[in-house]
């Protein structure tokens, strides 16, 4: 099937580009996301009239998504789980998880942003990539734990770390709420 992009797709091409894809995934993905047309003459002239108009609100959400990226570089997050004497864990760290947690640090964050090929299924350090536009992405570190005295950390040092703030006394609350209930 051949679409008309509507914004850069990975692997894939830039805005206006035509390109051939497999039909399931137009059907599936590319048209109901409203990231392609199907490449008929009159959505070719409904782009060209268009084109501008997209561009000028793909560059907003760009410079939007540099702007979170600046203050979201060296973002690092401490997950706890448990885990056997090996290391593995009784169960996962998802994509959810991740963008459940960046969301807890002050910043909007969908599963779908977070690029984790495998769930994280041992303790200790791995880094991930967010993409925050199509063109835009940042890494962050995702620590896995046992438990926060495991870490070294207490309470309100693991919410400094995650979300960059200076661990002001609200915020401390919330963690250790959240933390006991």
């Amino acid at each position: 099937m051949e679409i008309l992009l509507l914004e850069r797709i990975e692997n894939l091409g830039q805005m206006g580009d035509r390109v051939k894809v497999r039909p399931g995934y137009a059907r599936n993905y590319l048209l109901p996301q409203q990231k392609a047309l199907r490449a008929t003459q009159e959505n070719i002239a409904y782009f060209q009239r268009k084109r501008t108009q997209l561009e000028t609100v793909n560059l907003k959400r760009r410079e939007e998504a540099t702007a979170v990226a600046a203050r979201m570089d060296g973002l690092s997050l401490l997950i706890v789980r448990q885990a056997g004497e090996s290391g593995q864990l009784y169960g996962s760290v998802t994509a959810r998880d991740i963008a459940e947690a960046v969301t807890e640090t002050g910043f909007t964050l969908q599963r779908h942003q977070v690029q984790l090929r495998q769930a994280i299924k041992t303790l200790g350090k791995t880094v991930i990539w967010v993409s925050l536009h199509p063109e835009i992405s940042v890494p962050v570190t995702i620590t896995v734990v046992r438990s926060l005295e495991e870490s070294g950390m207490s309470r309100t040092e693991k919410l400094r770390s995650e979300s960059g703030d200076d661990g002001t006394e609200p915020l401390a609350d919330k963690a250790d709420q959240a933390l006991s209930g």
